[in-house]
């Protein structure tokens, strides 16, 4: 992983559910259930990664795969690695722990198969739309009232296997 010490990226595991829920509720608007995170968690363990300060959960990701249409090729049908939610602590951010969690979920996904990478976020969360942006996901649609607020969301997408924008795959 590309983290400064002392941040550590590795596997997700069941005795993390309590700080990853609480990492969810701090930072995120959507707030899943213990249940949920477990079902992710079991549908693509390899891809449920949490980033870790001094033995503390200060961040993580949890996808999953999914078969159907393409979102970057017309009429393929693919699997995808969907990013379900992504979160950094607030006093965590801004050090690339995101980016890495991000980067690290797709190698999974891609390892099982995964011939995309596919998210939605806030169209208001403009540091989340330029991160990904940065990272070369394109924005295939805005979602009129995903979230449950009624938010819209972009719906953005990236082909595995990741490369960066240097063309070097990751």
């Amino acid at each position: 992983m590309l983290l400064e010490a002392p941040y550590l990226l590795r596997p997700f595991r069941p005795d993390d559910l309590s700080a990853v829920v609480e990492i969810n509720r701090v930072c995120l608007p959507e707030n899943y259930s213990a249940y949920f995170f477990m079902e992710v968690y079991k549908s693509c363990p390899e891809a449920f990664i949490v980033a870790e300060r001094e033995n503390r959960v200060v961040g993580y990701i949890m996808c999953r795969l999914e078969f159907g249409f393409s979102d970057l090729r017309r009429f393929r049908m693919v699997r995808k690695g969907h990013v379900v939610s992504v979160a950094v602590m607030p006093d965590f951010r801004r050090r690339g722990i995101g980016r890495e969690l991000v980067v690290s979920a797709m190698k999974a996904l891609e390892l099982h198969g995964g011939e995309e990478c596919f998210l939605e976020v806030r169209t208001a969360n403009d540091e989340a739309v330029k991160l990904y942006k940065d990272m070369g996901f394109d924005t295939v649609r805005t979602v009129s009232h995903y979230y449950h607020d009624g938010a819209d969301a972009f719906l953005m997408s990236v082909r595995l296997p990741y490369t960066t924008a240097s063309g070097v795959a990751s």
